[in-house]
């Protein structure tokens, strides 16, 4: 087992293309962070295949601040530590919806719950079918395509070498933003067809790198746009940065966390 660095930051997504949470632990599940992506707001004007409002048509939604009105309950599934001491070790049961209830603070600073009509005003605003916004809710995370991603800290460095400016590795939107010191960027590359160990217990399949969209090019706090970071991403890197993986074995990972390699490499097997 060879580690290959560390947990850097850990962040989920309340609702889908809003702002996200740094955590400094969370539930890896099956379907991915505990309580990531469990809302989403659904335009009738997107393709059925990918029916959802992002910040891609609306790119002001990074600049709404979405979290769990009772953040304790909602860090991980309310009877996972009991679920955990039954042998062989059992899986946990997601949490009552009253205990995952999200609220989201607007740009002007005003707290709305999720299925506030007033939030999917806002939201239409500028998009021509102002009434064509519903909210979806699903207990499994409604990721992009796979259940969680990773993102070295060093890519975002070496992109921000790429492109001229400093890029906030927040741009890129992972769950797990690793630590690893000893590359220069796109070393998480290497791992696709690989099995990693995250702290403890947590194992995670990487299936393939991540191909990235225009939402890289909105700035998390000012929502502007720079077209040259999906263009150098394009141009010099295949369209794709960080990994996509699948969850084996689910528990905790908290910030700090050893990462490890835990497999030969696969994919000449």
């Amino acid at each position: 087992m060879a580690i290959i660095g560390r947990v850097e930051g850990l962040w989920r997504y309340p609702v889908k293309s809003m702002r996200g949470e740094n955590l400094n632990e969370v539930f890896l599940s099956f379907a991915g962070v505990y309580g990531d992506r469990l809302f989403a707001f659904r335009s009738a004007a997107k393709p059925k295949g990918f029916p959802y409002l992002t910040g891609r048509e609306q790119a002001k939604m990074l600049l709404y601040r979405a979290y769990f009105r009772h953040p304790i309950k909602a860090a991980q599934p309310p009877n996972l530590a009991e679920a955990e001491a039954m042998g062989p070790g059992l899986n946990p049961i997601p949490g009552d919806p009253a205990d995952l209830v999200v609220d989201v603070e607007t740009p002007s600073g005003n707290v709305l719950s999720v299925d506030d009509p007033a939030l999917i005003k806002a939201l239409g605003e500028g998009l021509g079918q102002p009434d064509s916004l519903t909210l979806l809710r699903s207990e499994r995370a409604m990721t992009d395509c796979r259940p969680v991603s990773l993102f070295s800290v060093q890519t975002a460095h070496r992109l921000s070498e790429e492109v001229g400016i400093v890029l906030d590795k927040r741009r890129f939107r992972a769950n797990i933003f690793m630590n690893m010191p000893s590359t220069s960027g796109f070393a998480e590359d290497a791992f696709v067809s690989r099995t990693l160990r995250v702290g403890r217990k947590v194992i995670i399949s990487v299936l393939e790198r991540d191909p990235r969209c225009a939402m890289i090019t909105i700035d998390p706090d000012t929502a502007e746009r720079n077209a040259a970071v999906l263009s150098t991403v394009m141009k010099a890197h295949e369209g794709k940065a960080g990994i996509y993986g699948a969850v084996l074995a689910e528990g905790i990972v908290r910030v700090g966390d050893d990462i490890a390699v835990v497999d030969q490499d696969v994919s000449s097997v």
